[in-house]
């Protein structure tokens, strides 16, 4: 059963998030050209980030609705809810007319539209990690409950080898005039293939055995998010320190690089389809790896090899891609991955062992998403920023190594939960 709910939960990311980062990848391609067109470039970029940065704003509402009632009603209604909004909101982008065709009306909708796919990630995360974690027993919860984690790199990889396809087949004017699109239609066919496989699962065990129990309890419960706030604050503020250099250093290394690359340098668009293609492919095989050994050696010394080595990196990372070189620009983002996953490996199974079964979902999604809006979704818009304003890489370095910091204090301020029973308790000792 472990397997089947792990493979279910994995395709369901993986459409989420290629849903998600194709738009990341149209932003600095496409959407900056075709729903912001203006004379300077990196200006039209800015504001299309700015529109993918919209959409973590959504992320939170979502993590809060769908935690609430994922708590009270479970994990996999929830979870096949948010794949049909997220499918259904890209599909769309597919068929919009452009800034030519309406004017103002085109980045309004596709404005509208990264609001609903933020709403549908916002409830998908939480749902998806915790319905392993609470299928799986606590000596693995690390490594199943990896998988799912390891949906965004292969939703990025499936988004980018699409993309890279595209350009490496259609001319610069007919990838503009509609080859873009092909991606984001595609994602129904995605959508059906997820549906089908996520419906087969369970429902998690843990929380069923917490509903029966809740259903002999006399006394009336207060909204899960109400319950989290009061009891579980301080687990809150840990899950969100802990993603900020995860968060930060994934935007940057996935998506500001295609910015860097193209804009800054000069370089052909493939060059860093190329390499952020491969580097998935790579973080995709390590984040199970992490997950495995943050089982063995604890939760939090893998997260701190993570947050340290991107520290360390970062200053390697943008002086490797000024070599113009694509094999050191491949080099680069995959070790830059590689580092990243040994934070988001563990990351999973951590989260769940923060809370109790009748807020999990709420306190993992709110932890999560939240700590999105300052983290994942301003890094491209901040480091566009910082490039347009010095010119150079270094100051978005320093950028990264302060979520570092962060990071690195939320973690030492945790204590570990590696092997915690996932019983239905208020919470967890940290």
């Amino acid at each position: 059963m472990i397997k089947k709910v792990v493979g279910a939960s994995l395709i369901g990311t993986t459409v989420e998030w290629y849903d998600f980062f194709l738009y990341g990848s149209a932003a600095a391609l496409v959407f900056n050209k075709l729903f912001f067109p203006t004379a300077d470039p990196l200006t039209g970029t800015l504001l299309a980030f700015t529109t993918y940065a919209i959409g973590f704003l959504a992320r939170p509402l979502g993590g809060v609705v769908f935690g609430h009632y994922g708590d009270r009603l479970g994990r996999k209604k929830l979870l096949v809810l948010s794949l049909l909004l997220m499918g259904g909101a890209t599909m769309l982008m597919g068929v919009l007319p452009t800034y030519a065709s309406v004017g103002v009306a085109a980045p309004l909708l596709l404005t509208f539209l990264r609001l609903v796919q933020g709403f549908a990630l916002g409830g998908e995360w939480g749902g998806a990690v915790l319905i392993v974690s609470e299928h799986g027993d606590a000596k693995r919860r690390g490594y199943w409950a990896s998988w799912p984690q390891a949906g965004v790199p292969c939703g990025n990889l499936l988004a980018t080898a699409v993309l890279a396809v595209l350009a490496a087949v259609q001319s610069e004017a007919d990838f503009l005039a509609w080859g873009w699109r092909i991606p984001f239609l595609l994602s129904g066919v995605l959508v059906v293939i997820g549906l089908w496989i996520r419906l087969t699962v369970s429902e998690s065990p843990v929380f069923l055995a917490a509903q029966e129990k809740r259903a002999k309890e006399p006394v009336q419960e207060k909204a899960p998010v109400l319950e989290l706030l009061k009891h579980n604050w301080r687990e809150v503020l840990i899950a969100m320190g802990a993603r900020f250099a995860e968060n930060v250093s994934y935007y940057v290394i996935t998506a500001f690089i295609l910015v860097y690359l193209t804009t800054g340098l000069g370089l052909s668009k493939s060059v860093g389809l190329n390499a952020v293609l491969i580097a998935s492919a790579v973080h995709l095989v390590t984040i199970p790896v992490w997950g495995h050994l943050s089982d063995r050696f604890g939760r939090r010394a893998i997260y701190l090899i993570g947050a340290v080595g991107i520290g360390v990196w970062i200053f390697v990372f943008f002086p490797m891609l000024d070599t113009k070189d694509p094999v050191l620009i491949t080099v680069a983002a995959t070790v830059g991955l590689v580092l990243h996953g040994a934070m988001y490996g563990p990351q999973a199974a951590f989260f769940s062992e923060l809370f109790g079964t009748r807020v999990r979902y709420s306190g993992a999604s709110v932890g999560y998403q939240l700590a999105s809006i300052a983290a994942g979704a301003l890094a491209p818009l901040i480091a566009t920023a910082l490039l347009k304003a010095y010119g150079t890489s270094f100051p978005i370095s320093i950028y990264v190594v302060i979520t570092c910091v962060i990071t690195v204090i939320a973690i030492l301020l945790a204590k570990e939960t590696r092997g915690a029973d996932l019983e239905d308790r208020d919470r967890v000792g940290v």
